[in-house]
């Protein structure tokens, strides 16, 4: 019987291993956990971004469920997002969009490019407003209820499965959820 040279077996064999490694991570949910969860949304310290409306602690804590969006126009994973936004807007809700670290007018041309489905906009040049809020990286979208409390966080862009395994029913419990008077 022969024998098979070592070198050709180590090289297939790392691969399916390494195959099988990555698999598996891909299926991990490694988002860190938001210490804001079930708390008040913190205070909105966000300049104007060109024309466009801008949002403050009274939208957040406006009676009604309404989204937070963090976002740029460098953020390939935002665009790929986009879309779903303006159909959540189309469904009338509320969506105040924060422009992370980005120039002005790239933030203009990226809605003007792409449809503004955000009701108010600010600008969060700096990304002091992000460390408030706990984002590490954009696109990350925030659930919050009539009372101005965080109910979801969501890091990443929000793609159909998440539209409607996740974002969806987290508005719609916020909706059904009894009112504090």
């Amino acid at each position: 019987m022969a024998r098979v040279p070592l070198l050709m077996v180590v090289p297939p064999v790392a691969f399916i291993g390494l195959a099988i490694l990555f698999m598996t991570g891909l299926g991990r949910d490694d988002s860190l956990p938001s210490t804001l969860t079930n708390r008040p949304a913190p205070s909105i310290t966000v300049t104007q971004l060109g024309n466009l409306p801008i949002f403050t602690d009274a939208d957040i804590t406006a009676p009604n469920v309404k989204l937070v969006n963090f976002w740029a126009s460098w953020c390939a994973p935002c665009r790929v997002e986009h879309p779903n936004l303006e159909t959540l807007n189309a469904l009338g809700i509320p969506i105040y969009g924060v422009n992370y670290k980005d120039e002005a007018e790239n933030g203009l041309k990226f809605l003007d490019d792409l449809g503004n489905p955000y009701v108010a906009v600010g600008q969060d040049a700096a990304g002091r407003q992000a460390i408030d809020w706990g984002v590490y990286g954009v696109p990350e979208t925030y659930v919050i209820d009539a009372s101005g409390k965080i109910l979801l966080r969501f890091p990443g862009p929000i793609t159909q499965r998440v539209l409607r395994e996740t974002i969806l029913p987290a508005i719609e419990k916020a909706q059904n959820a009894p009112q504090a008077e």
